[in-house]
């Protein structure tokens, strides 16, 4: 009689667990909405910051108001600040910037240079195992002010890549929101300089420590419009074909969740391409990578937010929340 009693407050124990991990996670997830997607995306894109070129006065804005949405929400600087100050340079007659230290030392001497002074922004989650680390990111730059069309010539980038942001930030909140410290540590980051030639994470990863403790990178960019208006759920979700767990995460939470997507699942065996996934990925770190395809006002002053899809973008959100949830949380994948 002892033993079985023993044998049911045991399994008791284990049941309570469960159940509080899966409220936890649901109870995070139920703070992703389109109200928060609204106000990130409205103010990021909005012509006071004037198209968020890098370097230049509206990109700094944005990264303090990125900033200032962390601390709201509860969420500490990876380091004393929220923000990585860095430079970057090129030489009269080049076309890319560069943060890489041995390239722009080997540049004749006596060149004349241009540099920019950039930022990033990281939050942090520690987690119970401060050794192992995931990183949920998107870059928050655009193409500033340039050429005229039809009137207009700030380039807004409310998808490209307002829209990335939101998603960050709101699953930074659905973490805390969740009220369960994750197993492994969380950072969220926004870079600095993607449209330059991603030198915000290239710049992050020359001078990361110990690369070998990310064990996944999540990326966002431009996952807020249509690129066929007769296939609104349209999402391609890129990743590292050696997990195919990461595809296996995506349907079931669609089921599961009632997630209105119709993901084109694309495994890659080195998903480098031209966003910053690129930046770990070509480090043999593992990936994920939501994006909504190519459209008409892609780097052009139209990318506003009227045009942004907000139900496919919660539900974006909500199933990179639930990927992060599981990378911050199993045991392997």
């Amino acid at each position: 009689m002892k033993n079985n009693l023993l044998l049911l407050v045991f399994f008791l124990f284990l049941f309570s667990l469960t159940t509080y991990s899966q409220s936890a996670k649901e109870k995070g997830l139920q703070t992703i909405n389109k109200r928060n997607a609204e106000a990130y995306i409205s103010f990021l894109a909005n012509d006071a910051l004037e198209g968020r070129q890098a370097g230049h006065r509206g990109g700094r804005i944005a990264a303090e108001y990125i900033a200032s949405q962390l601390q709201i929400i509860s969420v500490p600087p990876l380091d004393i600040t929220y923000f990585q100050y860095f430079e970057a340079y090129k030489p009269d007659g080049r076309k890319r910037y560069s943060v890489n230290p041995d390239s722009i030392s080997k540049w004749a001497v006596g060149k004349v240079f241009s540099k920019i002074h950039l930022q990033n922004v990281f939050g942090v989650i520690e987690g119970r195992n401060r050794s192992e680390y995931v990183i949920v990111g998107a870059h928050y730059d655009h193409l500033g002010i340039g050429e005229t069309v039809n009137g207009d010539s700030i380039y807004n980038g409310a998808d490209d890549n307002a829209s990335g942001i939101s998603a960050v930030l709101q699953i930074a909140k659905a973490f805390v929101e969740s009220g369960q410290q994750p197993e492994r540590t969380v950072i969220f980051a926004f870079w600095d300089g993607e449209e330059y030639g991603l030198l915000g994470s290239e710049y992050f990863m020359l001078n990361c420590p110990l690369p070998s403790q990310i064990k996944a990178y999540l990326n966002f960019d431009m996952i807020g419009r249509n690129n066929n208006e007769s296939n609104p759920e349209h999402v391609v979700f890129f990743y590292t074909d050696s997990h195919p767990a990461f595809g296996d995460w995506l349907r079931n939470d669609i089921l599961d969740y009632g997630l209105n997507l119709k993901p084109n699942y694309r495994p890659w065996d080195k998903p480098v391409s031209g966003s910053d996934n690129g930046t770990f990925a070509k480090r043999g770190i593992p990936i994920l990578w939501y994006h909504t395809d190519g459209h008409a006002d892609y780097h052009k002053p139209s990318d506003h937010v009227d045009k942004i899809n907000w139900n496919k973008l919660v539900d974006i959100t909500k199933a990179a929340y639930l990927n992060v949830w599981n990378l911050a949380n199993l045991d392997s994948y």
